[in-house]
């Protein structure tokens, strides 16, 4: 049984804890709102950014004069999975969920006999598929320095998976993220960037009402690589968004444990205080007994 002097130790130790875990719950509370909002305002434009390359890339077809980002390399052998996920930790299962969702889909591909290569955003997901997979490793993207994340960072992904693209080291890239949902809920997503898979607009036929100047390819061309990098920055922003949504929640689990645990180290601290009185007053009766 842990002696008095013990028992208050944990209890001091334990209310040191919670002022921790609330205070992280705090500003992951104050770091959520601003980043939920720039998710928030990010998806109209990017919607509207594939809506409108979908248009075109609808009106271009299976051309032969299509862009490669379009008509991809006509193979699906090599698979570039770009996993992203946080650089610190206590997130609850933010990083777990994304890297499960990756690892399952290189599970698949290996067992198709396809060759994958494994990108990271993040130093978490890096730690957590390094263990087994890290043969499969071709680069990582370090953003432990990057406060507040820009369009400048996302740039600078996509400018590394299209040259990679370009050099031919690759047939078909997929990017994995946290869709934002809610503080309690972040949804693990896979989604293809390269080549450029857009679902068909509503109004397509519409497409043909336009002229477009210089023709729909050259625009692709043009445009192609910035869908890739919004795709990227919508990409890290709802990630941005889920990881503060998931340590305000794993914060706030923490710190309700920290106070269930007090309470019962103090009921348990009061029981062998008053044991250790009641001891120590039978000794005194009996020897006053015993005079």
């Amino acid at each position: 049984m842990p002696s008095l002097k013990d028992l208050k130790n944990r209890i001091e130790s334990v209310k040191s804890t919670r002022k921790i875990t609330k205070a992280m719950q705090m500003v992951a509370a104050a770091k959520l709102r601003r980043a939920q909002e720039a998710a928030e305002q990010a998806r109209p434009y990017t919607e509207r950014f594939n809506a409108v390359l979908g248009g075109l890339a609808a009106s271009v077809g299976g051309s032969d004069s299509a862009p490669l980002l379009l008509r991809g390399t006509s193979s699906d052998q090599v698979h570039l999975l770009v996993v992203m996920t946080s650089e610190r930790g206590l997130c609850g299962g933010f990083n777990t969920n994304i890297v499960k969702r990756a690892r399952a889909r290189i599970i698949e591909l290996v067992a198709q006999g396809k060759t994958v290569k494994i990108l990271t955003v993040g130093k978490k997901g890096r730690d957590q598929l390094k263990r087994d997979y890290a043969k499969h490793f071709v680069g990582h993207v370090d953003m432990t320095e990057v406060k507040n994340v820009g369009y400048a960072d996302a740039q600078g992904i996509a400018k590394d998976v299209l040259g990679r693209f370009d050099a031919g080291e690759f047939d078909i890239a997929t990017i994995f993220y946290a869709r934002f949902q809610n503080v309690v809920t972040q949804i693990p997503t896979a989604q293809q960037i390269i080549p450029a898979d857009f679902d068909a607009p509503e109004d397509a036929g519409a497409s043909t009402l336009y002229d477009y100047e210089p023709s729909e390819e050259a625009i692709l061309a043009d445009l192609l690589p910035r869908g890739v990098a919004t795709q990227i920055f919508a990409a890290l922003l709802e990630n941005g968004a889920s990881e503060q949504g998931a340590r305000m929640s794993a914060m706030d689990n923490a710190t309700r444990n920290a106070g269930e645990m007090i309470e019962k180290l103090t009921i348990e601290y009061n029981r062998s205080r008053q044991a250790v009185i009641t001891n120590e007053l039978i000794e005194i009766i009996s020897g006053a007994e015993a005079l």
